[in-house]
């Protein structure tokens, strides 16, 4: 289903893990697949993990900034707030490239996880709901 979005382009599994318990990881992936501004970075192939990482700063659970890290497609992109070891942002523009996504973030307090699928928001899926009609 999720592979088959209005419009979509890119399938997205978004990952939480070493959260606190499992309702604090899946309220975390949650907030980020249904992110509007991280939906559209993932349409236009931005590698933006500070839009990732703000969302979960604002999902309504306690996260430390410092403990935070994020990978996609398992290159470690960011941690403790900043760029990893070794991570430039032309490595992320290849990632996004991928018509298959794993956005991983680990929190960094405990050994809960949980994971959503979700796609990106792009034109087709402004167009198909703006000529809807019930």
């Amino acid at each position: 289903m999720v592979r088959d979005g209005e419009g979509a382009t890119r399938f997205v599994a978004v990952q939480v893990c070493e959260a606190a318990s499992q309702a604090q990881a899946l309220q975390l992936a949650r907030a980020v697949a249904l992110s509007p501004l991280v939906k559209t970075a993932w349409f236009g192939g931005d590698p933006n993990w500070g839009r990732v990482l703000a969302v979960c700063g604002r999902a309504g659970v306690e996260v430390d900034p410092q403990q935070l890290s994020l990978a996609i497609n398992g290159l470690p992109v960011a941690a403790a707030g900043t760029d990893a070891p070794g991570y430039t942002e032309e490595q992320g523009r290849e990632l996004m490239k991928a018509r298959e996504l794993q956005i991983s973030i680990g929190v960094g307090v405990g050994a809960a996880q949980a994971t959503v699928w979700t796609c990106d928001l792009g034109y087709e899926y402004v167009r198909i709901n703006a000529e809807y009609h019930t």
